[in-house]
This record gives C-alpha cells, sequence and structure tokens, in this order.
C-alpha cells in the first residue's frame, strides 16, 4: 500500500478501488451477508496496508486478524490458533480437536456476531487451514463476515496447498479476487510531495513498489538505495551492535519473536525503547515481529556465517522453557542450531499433531525433516519413522511415494530382526500397491505379510495381515478367500479383544454377502459402518461407505446410492481423507450417469481424472468421459479414454471392472458402427468367465444385453440380474418398467429401443431426447428411418428442449431441496448461500427441467430421478 506519509494513520494512493471493494465486503458483513476479498500482490505492494486501513473503517464491526508464518514447514492450524483467544474458542483447541470439530467451532464464533476475518500470507499457509478456510468460504453467505485474505501470487503454483481456495474465490458467489498493482509515476509523485526527489527517477529504481517507495521516503536526504535492502539496512546505521544482535534474532523468528522469551534472551525494557526508534519493530499478537518480511530478509541477511546456529541456539533455550510448546516452532529454530537430536525429537512431535489437525502434508514435511536429522537411531527406530511417512504419504494420495518410503523400511526391519515390523510394512505396501491399481504386487505382499507373521505367530500383526488379503480377494470376488481370511483375523481379533479388527472383519464379510445377492446384508454392513464411526476408525467407516454406494450403484438401488453418498461425501471432507473423497466421488460420477445427469456426472469425472489420489478410483470416471459425449452426441475426448480404461482394467485385473469395459466398448460400437476386435473376439469369452464368478450378475447383465444389441450373444437364457434377463427373452415393456422405477432412465429408454415394435421405438427416441441423449437417440432415428417409418421424431431443438441432464452437482443439490418442497430462504440455509443466489438457482433448475413452476418438481420428483 502506498502511503503519503509514514505515520500510523496512512493515506492510501492509487488504491481506491480495492479499497472499495473491500469496504464493500465489510458493508455487506455488518448487514447479515457475508463476503469474502483475496488481495493479491507482490512482497511490498500494500497488501496488509489496505487491509489495516480498511479494517479501520469498518468501525463497530469486530475484527479477527491473524498471518501465516514463513517458517520452513508452517504450524498446523497457525493462524486459527493465534485467533482462538479472541475468538473464544481456546479451550476446545487445547484438547486437540479433529478438523471437523475446528470448522464447526470457527464457524460458530464467526457466525454469533459482525466480524472481519483477516488472514495473511497464504503463501504460508498449513494444509488444515486452508481446509478450514474452505470450509468458510463456502459458508460466507450465511454468515456476517468479511472475509479478507492476501497472498504473493507468485508464490502459489498449482501444487501449493492453497490453490483451491483461490480457486473458490474464482468461481464462488460472494467471493472475489483484486490484485495491487505498482504505482504509477503520479503515484510515486504523491508519495514524494513533501520531498525534493525526482518522482520518475525514483519509479525507475524502485518499479514502483510502495514499500520500497516508502523506504526512500524515510530518509529523503540519503543518497538513493538501489534495493530494498539497502534501504532498510540505512535504518539500523545508528544501532548499536548488541542491539543490531536482538535485531538479527527477531530476524531468526519469523513467526514471532515471543514475549515470554524476551528475559530468557536478556532483552530488557530499554533495548526496546531503541528498537522501536528504528521503525524496524512492530508487536504484533504476543510477541515482536518486523513491520514487513522483506525487512526481517533485509536483517537477516546481515547474520555473519556461522552466526545463525547460534542465534537459533539461543531461541531454542528461551523458547523450551515456555509452556505450552510448540513444537512446529521448535523443529525451525532447532534445525537452524544444527541440534540434530532437538530437530528429529521437535520434528515428530510437530507431525503428531500434525496428523491429529488433519494437517497430513505438513505432517509429511515434519517426519521427513526428523528423518533428515536423525542420527545414532537404530534400525528399528529408523524403520518406525519410514513408517509413519508413508501412511502419511498414502494419505496425501502420494501413492507412489508412500510405496518407496515403507518399501525401503523391508531391510531395516530385518536388520533390526522385528519380523511384525516387517510384517507390518509389507500389509501397508499390499494396501499401497492395489489402491496404485497394481494387483499382482499387492496381492505378492499381502501373501508376503501374512507368511512372515503367521511364522511370528498367530497375533495381531498375522490378523491384520489375513484381512488385508481376504479385502483384496473380495475386491476380486473371490468370496471362498475372502471369507477364509477374514475367519482366521476374526478369532484373533476376538481372541485379543482388538475391536478395530473385529470391526474391519464383520465389515468386509457384510460387503461380500451383499455383493453376492443377500440384501438382508446391506443393514449390517451399515450398522457397521456407524460401528467404525463410532470407534473413531475413519478410514475403515469411510471404505465402508465406499463398498456400500458402489455395491449400490452396481445392483441398481440408485436411491439409496445416493443417501449414502450425501452422507459419505461430507465425512471424507470432515475427516481429512482425500483418498476416500476421490473414490466415492468416482462412484458418485457413476451414479449421475445412470440417472442420465451427464453435466453432474463428468464434472465428477474430471474431478477424479484431474485430481491427485488412487488409479483405481479412474476406472467409471473414464468410463463416463468416453460415453457421456458420445450419449448426448458431442464432440469425443481425446485421447480415447476407453483405451485408458482398457489398460487399466488390465492391471486391475478384477471381473466387475473389466466387464464395465467391455461394455463401453460395444456400446461405443453400437453407437458408431466401427468394428471393434476386443468386443468381437474377447467379449464373449469375458462373459462365459463372467457367469461362473459369485456377485456378477449385473455386470454379465449389462455386458449380455449389449452383445445381443450387436448379434453377438449366443445365448439369451443366460442367468443374469432381472432387467437384462427380460430383456434378453423378449419383456422389453417389463424391463422398462424395472427400470422406471429404479430410476435409470437410459436404461428404461433403450429398453424400449430393443422391442422390435416401431411405437416402442419411438417411444425410445422421445425418452432419449427429453434425457438429453440426443446421440443414442439420433443412432435409433436412423434405424427407424432405414426401416421405412415415416413418423420418425424429429431431433429437437436446443432453444427448447427441457435439459435434465445438464443440471450441475450445485442444481441438483438445490433441485433435491425444491423437490421436497423447501423454500428459497430454506434452501439458502440448508445450502450456506445466500436467498438471492437460491433463487437464481431455482430458476435455473426450472429451466433445465423444463417445468413452469416449482410444484411440478414436487409432484415429477421420482419422474425427474429426484428422489
Amino acid at each position: 500500500m502506498a502511503v503519503a506519509n509514514y505515520s500510523r494513520r496512512v493515506k492510501l494512493v492509487e488504491r481506491d478501488h480495492p479499497f472499495d471493494v473491500l469496504r464493500m465486503a465489510m458493508v455487506t458483513a455488518a448487514a447479515g451477508e457475508g463476503a469474502g476479498v483475496a488481495v493479491a500482490g507482490e512482497p511490498g505492494i500494500g497488501k496488509s496496508a489496505l487491509i489495516a486501513a480498511a479494517c479501520r473503517e469498518g468501525s463497530g464491526i469486530r475484527v479477527l486478524r491473524a498471518s501465516c508464518d514463513p517458517l520452513s514447514t508452517p504450524r498446523p492450524l497457525g493462524p486459527f490458533r493465534d485467533l482462538a483467544g479472541e475468538a473464544g474458542f481456546s479451550a476446545d483447541l487445547a484438547r486437540e480437536p479433529m478438523l471437523s470439530e475446528i470448522c464447526e467451532l470457527v464457524f460458530r464464533a464467526l457466525r454469533a456476531e459482525p466480524t472481519i476475518l483477516v488472514i495473511e500470507d497464504l503463501h504460508w499457509i498449513d494444509a488444515a487451514s486452508v481446509d478450514v478456510l474452505r470450509f468458510l468460504a463456502r459458508r460466507v453467505p450465511s454468515m456476517p463476515v468479511a472475509l479478507l485474505v492476501s497472498y504473493r501470487d507468485h508464490e502459489i503454483g498449482p501444487g501449493h496447498s492453497a490453490r483451491v481456495l483461490l480457486d473458490d474465490f474464482a468461481r464462488l458467489e460472494q467471493l472475489t479476487t483484486v490484485r495491487l498493482a505498482a504505482l504509477t509515476v503520479a503515484g510515486v509523485g504523491e508519495l514524494l510531495r513533501s520531498t525534493a526527489l525526482d518522482p520518475v527517477r525514483v519509479h525507475t529504481l524502485t518499479g514502483g513498489n510502495p514499500f520500497f517507495v516508502t523506504e526512500v521516503v524515510k530518509e529523503p536526504d540519503l543518497p538513493l538505495p538501489t534495493s530494498v535492502r539497502d534501504a532498510v539496512l540505512a535504518r539500523t546505521v545508528p544501532v548499536s551492535p548488541t542491539d543490531v544482535e536482538v535485531l538479527q534474532l527477531v530476524a531468526c523468528a519469523p513467526d514471532r519473536l515471543d514475549d515470554r522469551a524476551l528475559p530468557a534472551l536478556g532483552v530488557d525494557l530499554p533495548t526496546l525503547r531503541r528498537l522501536d526508534r528504528t521503525g524496524l519493530l512492530i508487536r504484533s499478537r504476543d510477541g515482536l515481529v518486523f513491520r514487513h518480511e522483506l525487512a526481517r530478509q533485509a536483517v537477516e541477511s546481515t547474520i555473519p556465517p556461522g552466526g545463525a546456529p547460534q542465534l537459533h541456539a539461543r531461541l531454542l533455550a528461551a523458547l523450551e522453557q515456555i509452556d505450552p510448546p510448540d513444537p512446529a516452532v521448535l523443529t525451525h529454530h532447532a534445525v537452524g542450531a544444527r541440534d540434530s537430536a532437538r530437530a528429529t525429537r521437535y520434528a515428530r512431535a510437530a507431525a503428531q499433531q500434525a496428523t491429529s489437525a488433519g494437517s497430513h502434508t505438513e505432517a509429511v514435511a515434519f517426519y521427513r525433516t526428523a528423518l533428515t536429522h536423525l542420527v545414532g537411531a537404530s534400525a528399528g527406530e529408523r524403520a518406525d519413522l519410514l513408517l509413519h511417512l508413508g501412511f502419511e504419504e498414502y494419505m496425501t494420495n502420494r501413492l507412489n511415494a508412500a510405496i518407496r518410503t515403507v518399501s525401503a523400511t523391508f531391510p531395516l526391519w530385518q536388520e533390526a530382526a522385528d519380523p511384525r515390523g516387517l510384517a507390518t510394512a509389507h500389509e501397508e505396501v499390499a494396501v499401497f500397491e492395489y489402491y496404485n491399481a497394481r494387483r499382482r504386487q499387492a496381492e505378492e505382499h499381502a501373501e508376503r505379510a501374512c507368511a512372515i507373521a503367521g511364522e511370528a505367530g498367530p497375533e495381531l500383526t498375522f490378523g491384520q495381515a489375513r484381512a488385508t488379503r481376504g479385502y483384496l480377494a473380495y475386491m476380486r470376488n473371490d468370496f471362498d478367500l475372502a471369507l477364509a481370511c477374514h475367519d482366521d483375523a476374526g478369532r484373533i481379533a476376538e481372541t485379543g479383544q482388538d475391536q478395530p479388527l473385529a470391526i474391519r472383519t464383520r465389515l468386509v464379510r457384510a460387503a461380500a454377502a451383499l455383493s453376492g445377492g443377500d440384501e438382508s446384508a446391506r443393514a449390517s454392513l451399515a450398522q457397521l459402518i456407524e460401528a467404525a464411526r463410532n470407534h473413531n476408525l475413519d478410514e475403515l467407516a469411510s471404505t465402508g461407505y465406499s463398498n456400500l454406494a458402489n455395491l449400490d450403484v452396481e445392483q441398481r438401488r440408485l436411491r439409496d446410492a445416493q443417501h449414502v453418498l450425501e452422507q459419505s461425501l461430507p465425512f471424507t471432507d470432515e475427516r481429512d481423507i482425500p483418498i476416500c473423497r476421490q473414490w466415492q466421488t468416482g462412484v458418485r460420477s457413476r451414479l449421475h450417469f445412470a440417472r442420465g445427469r451427464f453435466s453432474a456426472a463428468l464434472e465428477d469425472a474430471d474431478f477424479v481424472l484431474h485430481g491427485d489420489g488412487m488409479p483405481l478410483a479412474t476406472v467409471w470416471p473414464l468410463l463416463v468421459t468416453a460415453l457421456a459425449p458420445l450419449r448426448q452426441g458431442t464432440v469425443r475426448p481425446t485421447p480415447d479414454p476407453l483405451d485408458a480404461a482398457w489398460d487399466l482394467v488390465g492391471r486391475i485385473d478384477e471381473p466387475l471392472r473389466r466387464s464395465a469395459v467391455f461394455s463401453a466398448l460395444a456400446e461405443r460400437m453400437w453407437m458408431t458402427g466401427v468394428p471393434d476386435d476386443r468386443v468381437i473376439q474377447d467379449a464373449p469369452g469375458e462373459l462365459a468367465r463372467l457367469l461362473d464368478v459369485p456377485g456378477t450378475s449385473w455386470a454379465a447383465g449389462d455386458l449380455a444385453v449389449w452383445l445381443a444389441r450387436l448379434g453377438l450373444l449366443a445365448d439369451p437364457t443366460v442367468t443374469v440380474a432381472e432387467p437384462f434377463a427380460l430383456t434378453l427373452v423378449g419383456q422389453w415393456d417389463r424391463a422398462a418398467r424395472w427400470w422406471h422405477r429404479a430410476g435409470e432412465s437410459f436404461a428404461e429408454a433403450m429398453a424400449w429401443a430393443d422391442s422390435p415394435i416401431t411405437a416402442d421405438r419411438v417411444r425410445a427416441v422421445e425418452l432419449l431426447d427429453a434425457l438429453g441423449a440426443v446421440g443414442s437417440a439420433d443412432r435409433l432415428r436412423s434405424g427407424l428411418r432405414r426401416d421405412g417409418v415415416v413418423a420418425v421424431p424429429p431431433r429437437p431443438r436446443a432453444a427448447t428442449r427441457a435439459n435434465p441432464a445438464g443440471l450441475t452437482n450445485r442444481q441438483l443439490d438445490v433441485a433435491k431441496l425444491v423437490a421436497r418442497g423447501f423454500t428459497n430462504a430454506e434452501i439458502a440455509d440448508r445450502l450456506f448461500i445466500s436467498t438471492k443466489t437460491a433463487d437464481h438457482h431455482v430458476s435455473a433448475v426450472l429451466a433445465k427441467l423444463g417445468v413452469g413452476n416449482r410444484r411440478a418438481v414436487v409432484v415429477q420428483a421420482d419422474e425427474l430421478g429426484l428422489g
């Protein structure tokens, strides 16, 4: 921020528009409807000064202001820990609540009264704080809050943890971004008005950077400095060497120099008075900081070679006397002091704190720091640390890194003569390799884990290894092996009274029974998911949700699947389990696709395919990406997603996934008329094998029907799931009614299309047109014309066609609430949006559904797939 003088009350220069944007956000917050503004720009451009000036204008509104720290690894939830006292939830944070609880605590605190919440320097933010801010940003319209954040835009690249938050600021209503530009020559002249300096020369020198210009203005009689560093260091010329050392101590503490450490460091009141006269330091919450990060860096650069470790050692000794300790800050100073033992100890504690806070990205960084400084440790200690690091890498969707890290423990466990540790490592790698779509390697590691643990004795490690081997078997529909493994694991869990393993074994047994067709097992599976949640077994509960939703879609309990996903996806966010969120979003993509919601299906597929995570989750998103445009008659993507899916299922080697790709290839061949040797030569044999595998009647039915449409099905009496069997034996009307009741509109239309009766085929065209599957309808239109039918329904015009397939996920959320009779105000409250935004969404939903009023949505809820 450019200033016309450097008193505490500053005058803004060339910042009228961004100031007005911030002021309007505060006005709306005071009126009860929140808004958010992200302020971006280079260092020294005036982000903090602009926000400070705007906050002073918000008279009568509570201001909560914190910054992210430039530590080598940020403190988990650092800015929210700093705000906790003022916001009134410090006591709650002391008990280390889960991330979802922290989000709710902050949300409740901000809803209590009009507030300006400022979080500065997002380029240094930790991942958990990003999650809290995203939680708040999506609920801003329902809070009396002006959410103001700042960041250096050139320091936040595509992989930065804050990128998703900034994407929200770019997309969501009530959120906006302003970028501060350098000052013009005229702006520099405004700052230089009380001096004899040449604005053009100063502008050329400073590039119009306001911080640099104001440093020049403070000493206008000195020769012009050539850099910001020179301008800042000019302020230290009259300072004694002893006081310079105190400045250097503060520079080594980029978060702040805690007030409580000052006595231990020998910093007395006269020293503080002398330093205050430099204008370089200010007091932040509970400590001293430099007025600007550029000033801190300038002073830090004056520390002589070899001096930094001594300064960090002094800081470390002083901060260790403060209670409670902050392991992240202690890690920073232990590393700076080159104290390996302390660095490892504090980094490990900081990693554990980060895990509890849901900051898995920071946990990875702290475990790596601990390993880097680990000296004189036993092989077992190093292996244990690597095992923890590998799990955190897995939780942050870095599967290949997790595999490498945990695999590196194999020789260490052997050196330590610890077979249980070695078995645990192999079992973890088995899970990681499976999610990485490498079944053969996964099974080899699971078998190795069982063998090693079995030799060590039938105890918990063996039970866990057998449970993992059984899960891999279950996913391949090898139910006999799956149940045998979980019988072994269950006996061990019962003997050792190990509740987590007991729930895990029963959960997979219930899933296997449901997959095999025992619908009564669904209630048991749901109960076991709740048991896992009640025991805080978050990953196991989320895995249960993933399997239940997937089976519901596979077996066409589409409404049940929708209800499961409405619970499970928020759970993955609340418990910070991104790897499960990716999987479940893939399942939702398939669900939307089955119900003819092509836009929402493609939206979810894109999320899965373009995010980090497990390749295993991408099979159905790839199929959706290929088939949705085909059905809609739009441009198909390149490269071909079906080729990618074909390669992927070859590595996964599971009958349900492989048959799904065969069915997709067959549908494309039916649509385009282009022969595919994989369908012609291999699909009939695949169907024959599938019929001998338990739990595959739905997948076999789908493949059989598509082969029948291509004239490639030799025996139409194959045993498959009911709606497919009805089609194959010529009971098209019964099949169509079955699909209508299930809510799978495309399958309903295709059942009518399989009929030889012209009226049924015309009806299929009309249903497909209404669904937005114009490409599939065009394929049927061509067939009708080829058969000499004159009254073929014309292709609907895009301008007049209702388009339920075009509903986005957000519009679907709105449509479901409209169908349940909620008012716009109630919808706004449920979805944390403003009533005005809800009005816009409802209007868009009615237009896309082609209905005149919301009452029609309520009446036609089941028909529209909103029940």
